[in-house]
């Protein structure tokens, strides 16, 4: 028999429509525990992080864990990519020695060159550009909120237009929801993945977050300085006033409406403590998703037919 391609998980348009959807229904039966199988039983995972992490890291060594295998640690500054070893080389080598890769670094590049240059599925744990696995769990969230049904669904985003805005924009270019964005001027999401996105589905672009939460079923929002740009962050911190997700912002959204956010929050900069501790806050179901979306793209791309 021929072998099967190798899959990779590194943006969201990796897979179909149908293959998004049939991840998800995996990750909620695990999170039900109805599903028990240890597909990755002999098997390993590489981890290699260049940014920290908590729920990243956590979530993918114990999800291993769960289904049966084994993951490796693998800091930047301890092994030979610190050093100045190629990242083809990297893929190559780790190719005959693990199954399958996760990373967490800074520039997209780096996961492209892993699954271009190895042999063995890679999984983008986050890089400046995308966070495909945050997002995933981010739907599971909605659809245990709301139901199965995505395409109803109106999702906020406020604030700065990063790898979260991006990966929302690919999401919604697959799934076909409406998705509405306000950022500041000079903080625009990737011009190539918004334009794919509108091409697709309804997008709305706005520097009014009153206009991007009205009627919104779900607001979410980041931190307005990520890893690597501490530098920017008095100017960030005076670019997004205004754009604070408080309790008169939710006021906005629909009666029915929750708060994500992929943490850590910095309170009282871009969430409210009032709306993180609140009664729509869904931040903690959200952070738990993390597991079991992970989980199911594990299974998807290292063990594909075991689910």
């Amino acid at each position: 028999m021929p072998e099967r391609p190798v899959r990779h998980f590194v943006s969201i348009p990796d897979f179909s429509r149908e293959e998004l959807l049939d991840t998800l229904d995996l990750a909620a039966r695990m999170k039900r525990g109805e599903y028990t199988a240890r597909p990755l039983e002999g098997r390993t995972l590489a981890m290699i992080f260049a940014k920290s992490s908590t729920r990243t890291r956590v979530s993918f060594e114990v999800g291993t864990y769960q289904l049966g295998g084994h993951a490796l640690f693998l800091s930047s500054r301890d092994i030979q990519l610190g050093r100045g070893e190629p990242l083809a080389d990297t893929a190559r080598v780790l190719s005959r020695m693990v199954d399958g890769i996760m990373i967490r670094t800074f520039a997209q590049s780096d996961v492209d060159d892993l699954a271009r240059y190895g042999s063995i599925p890679v999984i983008n744990g986050l890089t400046d550009l995308l966070h495909p696995c945050q997002i995933m769990a981010d739907l599971q969230t909605i659809r245990q909120e709301f139901g199965p049904e995505l395409e109803p669904v109106k999702v906020a985003w406020v604030g700065d237009g990063n790898n979260m805005a991006n990966s929302w924009l690919n999401a919604a270019y697959r799934l076909g929801f409406e998705l509405r964005l306000a950022f500041p001027a000079g903080y625009e999401p990737d011009a190539e993945i918004l334009a794919r996105a509108q091409s697709a589905t309804k997008i709305v672009v706005t520097h009014d977050p009153r206009e991007a939460v009205e009627g919104a079923d779900v607001v979410n929002t980041d931190v307005w300085t990520s890893m690597g740009q501490e530098e920017e962050s008095q100017k960030r911190l005076r670019d997004f006033q205004g754009y604070i997700v408080d309790e008169a912002l939710m006021g906005r959204a629909s009666q029915r409406s929750i708060f994500l956010h992929c943490l850590p929050a910095h309170r009282g900069e871009e969430v409210s403590d009032a709306v993180i501790e609140g009664p729509r806050s869904r931040v903690f179901d959200e952070a738990e998703n993390r597991l079991h979306a992970q989980k199911a793209i594990m299974v998807k791309v290292m063990a594909p037919g075991a689910a």
